[in-house]
């Protein structure tokens, strides 16, 4: 497992779904970069049962996503058409129609494993027959991208364990924050919030009133 904060996001170009129904080819994040900040995540699979309710929590906060200008993009190990039938069927027989922003399918899952978030590897028997080493999909994973390309925010999870949408939002207000006024955001810091200076008086002075 990988950390990627502070480094640059893989670059990858792979099918996508987008807004619910149109499957293009070559969808890369690279398209946003020195445009949006980026929130990627990984779900495991299509056609299951905690990952709708991920898919939809991001759908619902869409909106507050797109008025600070990030660009929310979710990925999965499943095929383009797999994304796309998933997509087609209601949400009250199991479906995500509904979403709208991308989904890429990861059917190499080198995406996964660049990012660090594939559950398996490869392996090779005695016979040289290539044979994998785990469920090869993906945990997890989400993180956050500034406009330059680079991961600011990462967190994985195994695969029982629903992500948190509002923290997401927390973070990208944290990192806007940030970028505009250089201060740092201290713990349980939220939008509106006072931030800190990035030093020992700023600290203390921090402490002082908190």
């Amino acid at each position: 497992m990988s950390v990627l904060v502070g480094k640059k996001a893989p670059s990858f170009s792979a099918e996508a779904v987008v807004n619910g129904e149109e499957v293009i080819e070559n969808f890369s994040l690279d398209q946003y970069i020195g445009k949006n900040h980026v929130l990627f995540f990984f779900y495991p699979k299509d056609f299951t049962f905690v990952c709708p309710t991920e898919l939809f929590a991001f759908q619902n906060a869409l909106d507050e996503f797109e008025k600070r200008g990030v660009k929310v993009v979710a990925c999965s190990t499943d095929t383009p058409e797999s994304h796309w039938g998933w997509l087609q069927m209601p949400k009250d027989q199991g479906g995500i129609q509904g979403i709208t922003y991308p989904i890429v399918a990861d059917t190499t899952k080198t995406i996964s494993a660049n990012f660090g978030v594939l559950a398996g590897d490869y392996a090779g028997d005695e016979e040289g027959n290539l044979i994998a080493d785990g469920p090869m999909i993906a945990y997890r994973g989400l993180f956050l991208i500034d406009k330059t390309g680079t991961v600011m925010h990462q967190i994985v999870n195994f695969f029982p364990l629903g992500r948190n949408v509002n923290e997401a939002l927390r973070m990208v207000d944290a990192l806007q924050h940030f970028e505009e006024n250089g201060e740092v955001c201290p713990a349980n810091w939220e939008k509106g919030k006072e931030a800190m200076k990035d030093t020992h008086e700023g600290v203390a002075e921090y402490l002082a009133k908190n």
